[in-house]
């Protein structure tokens, strides 16, 4: 059965990465993040206690709420990215490019590692398409996102090969740091364009 946990997990894995890459409204975007937490918890969940598991996953949707609540604060009606139509092709082509890049690289891990498939792949999957949503956007919203996305997916790497509660409680203050340091930037951005 945790087979079949791992590969849903890494199949929304997949659909939330992407769609965090795709996306322009920010409402999708912090849903597509809590989509990612959610699979990260249950590919973490097949190792960790699921009190543990479920830390993570709390933190990464107070990390979501914390920067909804500074995006709703500091909205504009105006989109800064109007490129969204031309972009659309490469963003998805280079998406594909990551996602068969980090399966050749899932094949290494998993016998260095002694990971599942899906769990190795997943992790560098959330990494690989977080650096690239860091790589293509100016965005303070979208960058703080993308640095979610790659912690997210070191997270899980890391819980396959530690599982103490210190470190668990160390990654989720980096969470919310980096959640509550990129409301911050935002409302201070906004703030300068006023």
């Amino acid at each position: 059965m945790s087979v079949v946990i791992t590969w849903v997990a890494l199949f929304l894995a997949i659909i939330s990465a992407t769609g965090l890459l795709l996306s322009r409204d920010w409402r999708w975007l912090l849903s597509f993040l809590g989509a990612q937490y959610l699979s990260a918890f249950w590919m973490i969940q097949t190792h960790w206690p699921i009190s543990l598991a479920a830390a993570k996953l709390v933190t990464g949707w107070m990390a979501c709420a914390v920067l909804g609540i500074a995006q709703l604060n500091f909205y504009k009606s105006e989109e800064k990215e109007t490129t969204h139509s031309q972009g659309w092709f490469f963003h998805f082509f280079t998406a594909g490019m990551v996602l068969a890049v980090t399966f050749a690289a899932a094949l290494r891990v998993t016998t260095w590692l002694g990971l599942d498939l899906p769990i190795a792949w997943g992790s560098l999957l959330l990494i690989g398409l977080g650096l690239l949503h860091l790589g293509i956007t100016t965005d303070p919203f979208r960058v703080i996102i993308g640095l979610l996305s790659i912690l997210s997916g070191f997270e899980i790497l890391y819980a396959m090969v530690e599982s103490s509660i210190l470190v668990t409680a160390l990654l989720a203050i980096v969470n919310l740091g980096l959640a509550l340091a990129g409301a911050f930037f935002l409302s201070t951005v906004e703030e300068k364009e006023v």
